[in-house]
């Protein structure tokens, strides 16, 4: 093995070697080849160019650093897959199918990119094991977030019920009143409530299961709400505040489901990326799962309200809905303390200074505003009320 190599023994940082993100050339994963790239890393990408994601165009994206090598293939394709990993000493698993709502619909593409996408990934892995594997999970796997009861006891609160939302009465509750929410921990035991939180979950629990078996380390990242540059403004089941973005350039008002009072942990995509680095460089995180947040909380009216003023548009107000949709959670937001003391990770990006970075590089981008669509297909198979 070449001296700049990856190599780790206790106590030591693994450091250098090539690294390889499947599904990198998108949002998060071309954010975390910047990262790689200014630590000295050598970077390849895996990616399909998914027209949901990157546009008709399907070129590979401008923003992708010039030293970054572009394999386009499928993560379904074991031969791309295999010839993606040759000479590779860690991999950031990031391919997947994104999307809470769509998934409740296109339940076989989801679970197939999602699911068997990883089993492809890691047929190849016990060939020729990494260094280290780095999986993105998501804070979906929850479900609800932890929550207080009027005793102050601490719980896990189960799904909504139907009938209680068809009330349009939001708020959780148990049998002594309504549940108050607090940060949610990994310990918190997985209840996912979307096909995409269950795929998730698999994509992980395979990870850390194959990783065990085959003695490659392998640890598991779960984010929170990322927003920041480069995010696909025209795909309408990504990321709340590309939604919104989207709405603000085409002068629509966000529209924001339920009464707007839910609770979400809202991360820049640059501690994302310094995490992931994290997550590869610490001996520590062997097989350990780790939440990826700000550990703030926000509400989505609120956040709408200061996304407006960022942009100078506080002529159009958010319009609270009071629809759902099956399989959202009320509150869910990051304990990063298990983070922090074995990471060492802290996010150092506000969402003011965040909200000012994402609405100048908005400036120059054109979205096309398919929410309503979006909408509309959900309603069209009871999956909105």
């Amino acid at each position: 093995m070449s001296p700049d190599r990856m190599k780790t023994v206790a106590g030591e940082a693994i450091t250098g070697g090539v690294a390889l993100i499947t599904g990198g050339a998108g949002f998060v994963g071309s954010h975390l080849a910047d990262e790689l790239l200014a630590r000295g890393y050598r970077v390849r990408v895996l990616d399909n160019l998914s027209t949901q994601v990157h546009g008709e165009s399907a070129s590979r994206p401008a923003y992708l650093a010039p030293d970054v090598e572009l394999v386009r293939g499928d993560i379904r394709d074991a031969s791309a897959v295999r010839n993606a990993l040759r000479g590779v000493d860690a991999v950031f698993h990031f391919a997947a199918a994104v999307g809470v709502g769509q998934s409740m619909y296109e339940i076989e593409r989801y679970t197939d990119v999602n699911n068997r996408g990883t089993a492809v990934l890691l047929e190849a892995l016990a060939d020729a094991p990494v260094r280290r594997l780095v999986v993105a999970s998501s804070m979906s796997v929850y479900g609800e977030g932890l929550y207080r009861t009027p005793a102050g006891e601490v719980v896990s609160a189960g799904e909504r019920s139907y009938e209680q939302l068809k009330r349009g009465e939001w708020e959780v509750k148990a049998d002594d009143g309504v549940l108050s929410p607090v940060a949610t921990p990994e310990t918190k035991p997985a209840e996912p409530s979307s096909v995409y939180a269950l795929s998730k979950l698999d994509q992980e629990r395979l990870c850390l299961m194959v990783g065990r078996a085959y003695g490659m380390s392998a640890v598991a990242l779960r984010f929170f709400n990322i927003y920041g540059p480069r995010q696909a403004l025209s795909n309408p089941y990504t990321g709340v505040l590309a939604i919104f973005a989207s709405r603000f350039l085409n002068r629509r008002p966000p529209l924001i489901y339920e009464d707007g009072r839910q609770r979400r942990d809202f991360v820049h995509v640059r501690d994302v990326a310094r995490a992931c680095r994290l997550a590869l460089e610490t001996p520590q995180a062997d097989g350990g799962v780790f939440n990826v947040g700000s550990g703030e909380s926000r509400t989505i009216a609120g956040l709408a309200e200061e996304m407006a003023a960022a942009l100078g548009v506080d002529d159009l107000p958010a319009e609270i809905t009071g629809k759902f949709r099956v399989g959202d959670i009320r509150h869910c937001f990051a304990d990063i303390s298990h983070a922090e003391r074995v990471l060492g990770y802290r996010p150092r990006t506000s969402l003011g200074e965040g909200l000012e970075e994402l609405v100048e590089w908005m400036q120059g981008q054109r979205a096309f505003d398919r929410v309503e669509d979006a909408g509309a297909e959900l309603a069209r198979r009871g999956l909105q009320l």
